[in-house]
């Protein structure tokens, strides 16, 4: 009896002994996982430490060689290099993946993925953008003096070379290049000039302003027709002189354009400050067909001659209107109707280039809205003064004003642009009685095809993204 009960004990002790083995063995399991993680976790911050050293090493090639875009081989990509740590033991490595620039979007795009030796598998990429500046990374862009009226609103940065005076309302920045400058009679400062800061005025939001600040040469970005006139007969859609009055484009919402060759026009007097009273022909009165075309197909449509403009925008295309030899003939560009996007998205972009003005007709509606990234080259963005004493031709100031001008994009100008003409504290002797210009921020790092850039190479974009 008693050497039976001494033997119950052995069960009993090989059951804790199994059940404390099974929990330190968890217990170091679990540990060990945790390690790992911890490893993996530093593993991973490394890889990405490892694949924006690779985004410096190309940003460093690019400076040395700005045009050689496959890492000196010659080959594509990917292009595997060595991470050394700073004891000069290769540790890791980083692969990159170069999209050159092209005439339709002169950006690269460098994608870098790095990783630890010890965990390959663990892995982070990075992707930025590298190029010249885009144009269209201001609201509004000027190489001259500016004035923003009382009924005015800019939501977006706004920069010129000249100096600002700032009456009506900003959300964001205002900055000039000039410290002091004189205001004339273009800003309202009349009958005798003074002398004022580079951004001044009754506006609101006055800590946005800013001057003096390095001027941008507007010489570096100067419009090379020859390269868009060849990108559209090889990409695109070119528009010979057309022997007549020019060209109507009227885009249509089922992603097509519709151009029609203008066979007459008639005269409207119209009054700017530059040149007094003109004479515009800015009214068509006969046209005939051209042809419909596909958006998808057309990312550049190049105008050898004047082009009248409206409709509703579904795609993505650039318009230049420009006659050879430059400088002879000084291509406008006339927004007739209501030009806008099929939505506000970033899927719908229309850039306007003008060898000379882009004009807003006389007949524009009351609400009229424009969504484009519109650059005059040489000359302004303009409305003329239809109700000027002397200039007018009959009943032609019964349509001088205009309740509502709304902008969505990017207006860039070498003169100086404007489209009211005050007389006074409230409505303008001629314009809109309201203006609101909205900045198209999709614009800065996915401007428009084939639109224009300025300035040397540099970071645009950073963002990680899923490796492949």
């Amino acid at each position: 009896m008693n050497k039976k009960q001494k033997g119950t004990i052995t069960p009993a002790l090989l059951i804790i002994t199994s059940a404390f083995l099974i929990i330190i063995y968890a217990i170091l399991y679990v540990l060990s996982m945790q390690f790992d993680y911890t490893h993996r976790q530093t593993a991973s911050d490394m890889a990405l430490n490892i694949a924006e050293a690779g985004i410096n090493y190309y940003s460093w090639h690019l400076s040395q060689s700005p045009d050689d875009y496959t890492d000196g081989t010659g080959e594509p990509g990917p292009y595997i290099h060595d991470f050394q740590d700073p004891q000069g033991d290769i540790i890791g490595k980083f692969s990159l993946e170069i999209d050159p620039p092209t005439q339709a979007k002169p950006i690269i795009t460098i994608t870098s993925t790095g990783w630890l030796n010890r965990y390959p598998k663990v892995k982070r990429s990075i992707q930025v953008e590298y190029g010249q500046v885009v144009l269209t990374r201001y609201a509004f862009l000027h190489n001259s003096n500016m004035w923003f009226g009382n009924s005015i609103t800019v939501n977006g940065p706004v920069f010129s070379n000249g100096g600002i005076r700032q009456d009506g309302k900003n959300t964001s920045t205002v900055e000039s290049a000039k410290s002091t400058y004189i205001c004339g009679e273009e800003s309202g400062c009349t009958p005798n000039p003074e002398t004022k800061p580079g951004v001044w005025g009754n506006g609101e939001i006055d800590e946005l302003w800013s001057y003096p600040k390095v001027p941008i040469d507007f010489d570096s970005i100067k419009v090379n027709f020859n390269e868009m006139k060849k990108a559209s007969q090889d990409n695109g859609l070119y528009l010979a002189p057309s022997g007549a009055q020019g060209y109507h484009m009227v885009f249509l919402n089922t992603g097509q354009v519709s151009i029609y060759k203008v066979t007459g026009t008639s005269p409207i007097n119209g009054y700017s400050l530059e040149y007094g009273c003109e004479v515009l022909q800015q009214v068509i009165t006969s046209e005939s067909a051209v042809g419909t075309y596909n958006l998808a197909s057309t990312p550049i449509i190049f105008a050898e001659d004047h082009v009248w403009v409206e409709g509703i925008v579904n795609g993505k295309t650039t318009l230049a209107a420009a006659r050879f030899p430059l400088g002879t003939f000084n291509a406008n560009i006339w927004i007739r109707g209501n030009l806008t996007y099929l939505a506000k998205d970033g899927n719908h972009k229309l850039g306007l280039v003008a060898e000379k003005d882009i004009v807003f007709t006389r007949g524009v509606p009351e609400y009229f809205s424009l969504n484009a990234a519109v650059l005059a080259q040489n000359g302004r963005i303009i409305r003329h003064h239809y109700n000027k004493q002397g200039c007018r031709v009959g009943g032609q100031g019964t349509d001088s004003q205009k309740k509502e001008f709304n902008f969505y994009g990017s207006l860039i100008s070498n003169q100086r642009s404007y489209w009211n003409f005050s007389q006074g504290p409230g409505s303008p002797a001629s314009g809109f009685t309201k203006t609101t210009l909205d900045y198209d921020q999709t614009n800065f790092g996915d401007p428009p095809p084939y639109f224009p850039t300025y300035g040397t190479y540099q970071f645009l974009s950073w963002r990680e993204v899923r490796p492949s």
